[in-house]
């Protein structure tokens, strides 16, 4: 239900390429980086969202998803499942088209909601794994 394969084709082709990665810093040893590498090798523009807005990967961080100037497609989430909650609420507020919280974050009640307010959504997978089995 969580990972369904038509949602996660849909995310990843079709949602669009802008994807704020919340969690993302310049900390290489964090899964968060790697991904956000992953997902610029395959064509996806990042945009880092962590308090310390750095510049990730030669992209503009920003402290907040509400202080990003322009139209993000998806949120990518890479925080613990008890913050989770308030960034899917955030996602829903800007406008985001879909919301995929990565392995380990679960919030159901967040899901339920995201849902509800007519975005797609993916919980507890990670688009690294999930693009190549696109082929």
């Amino acid at each position: 239900m969580y990972g369904d394969p038509a949602t996660i084709r849909r995310i990843l082709r079709e949602t669009g390429d802008t994807w704020a990665v919340v969690g993302l810093s310049a900390n290489e040893n964090r899964a968060a980086y790697g991904v956000a590498g992953v997902l610029q090798r395959y064509g996806k523009r990042i945009v880092p969202v962590h308090p310390k807005a750095e510049t990730v990967h030669g992209e503009q961080g920003y402290p907040t998803l509400a202080a990003i100037p322009f139209p993000v497609d998806v949120v990518d989430v890479f925080v613990n499942s008890g913050l989770a909650g308030g960034v899917a609420d955030e996602a829903v507020g800007i406008g985001a088209k879909a919301l995929w919280f990565q392995l380990g974050v679960i919030d159901e009640a967040a899901y339920d909601a995201v849902r509800a307010a007519g975005l797609d959504m993916v919980m507890d997978r990670c688009p690294a794994i999930e693009i190549p089995r696109l082929g």
